[in-house]
């Protein structure tokens, strides 16, 4: 579509009546659907659900009235004939010609969550340089499963592109070899190590896609702000890293952490001591004049104690997510 019509050279070029790019539902979206299939289920079920396959109407339909998020996850996806089960090989296949060469952008990225550069793609891949390496991440950004995020004081070409399809990573991280299936196999797995990465993950690409309601739960809607990351990579290892960064006309960057908990997310004295070398190191090396405000971007909340009081400025919750 996007080859063949949208940038045609032929008899097409410039006769497009209207172009309609129709994204997945957002978490309100997703609640106000379910909520309409008579299926009423708590925010941190439905977040729990869309981490697994985000908002495809397709994929939210075939939920029942009923089911626990667990038992959805379950159904859909550790079965034999669950509709999860095999999606992953036949979407692709059914989108992209040489379907090959996006999955295995997709897997690379999926391996590394921090996210990969243009070039480190195409070195991890064994890619070409060149139009058809561009024409391949185009396809798979337009369709929505990869996302460049722009660097803060850097160019587009400098951009660090993420796995931001839902149901993607968690085919590649819990369905693909799994040698359980049947009742009970989500439950198991979401107690293990993989499952704490995972929900991590899943939980701030999701915050990456509803930064606007971030934004309102910041105060900062009517403040024009850019939005991007930031990554800094010395030999001597001691980096640090931003995936979501808002800089501020009001000379604030708000430097949004984001964790995901099933009850409030208290900070310790290593998470503090991190979160201070990093305030410390982006500082240091953006060279910023303006003001550091931590926000922390959570499903419950972040607990009151000694590390987190004059430490954290803002907090976003979950039900702020859900915001229209």
């Amino acid at each position: 579509m996007i080859k063949k019509v949208v940038n045609s050279k032929g008899g097409l070029h410039n006769r497009l009546t209207r172009k309609i790019r129709l994204l997945p539902f957002t978490l309100h979206e997703t609640e106000q659907y379910l909520k309409s299939n008579n299926i009423h289920i708590d925010r941190y079920q439905v977040l729990t659900i869309f981490m697994a396959m985000g908002g495809v109407p397709h994929y939210l339909k075939a939920l029942k009235k009923g089911e626990s998020a667990t038992q959805v996850i379950d159904r859909l996806c550790f079965t034999k004939d669950g509709l999860l089960s095999t999606e992953f090989t036949n979407l692709y296949r059914s989108l992209f010609e040489n379907a090959d060469r996006h999955i295995s952008v997709v897997k690379a990225l999926a391996d590394k969550p921090s996210g990969l550069t243009r070039n480190e793609i195409i070195g991890t891949c064994n890619l070409q340089s060149g139009g058809t390496t561009s024409l391949l991440l185009e396809e798979l950004v337009e369709s929505g499963f990869i996302t460049p995020h722009l660097p803060f004081q850097k160019n587009a070409n400098q951009s660090i592109y993420k796995l931001s399809d839902e149901y993607s990573l968690f085919y590649l991280k819990f369905i693909e070899h799994s040698r359980v299936t049947g009742e009970g196999t989500w439950l198991k797995k979401s107690s293990t190590s993989s499952w704490m990465s995972w929900s991590g993950y899943a939980f701030e690409g999701i915050c990456m896609k509803h930064t606007d309601n971030i934004k309102q739960a910041l105060g900062i809607s009517a403040v024009f702000t850019e939005t991007s990351a930031w990554r800094h990579s010395p030999k001597d290892g001691n980096g640090a890293q931003i995936n979501l960064l808002l800089d501020r006309k009001d000379n604030v960057i708000s430097i949004c952490e984001m964790k995901f908990s099933n009850a409030e997310f208290a900070i310790d004295k290593t998470y503090a001591t991190e979160l201070k070398n990093k305030l410390d190191i982006f500082r240091r090396e953006s060279k910023t004049q303006k003001a550091l405000f931590l926000a922390m971007v959570t499903t419950y909340g972040t607990k009151d104690n000694m590390y987190s009081i004059g430490l954290v400025q803002n907090e976003v919750t979950m039900d702020n997510l859900f915001m229209p």
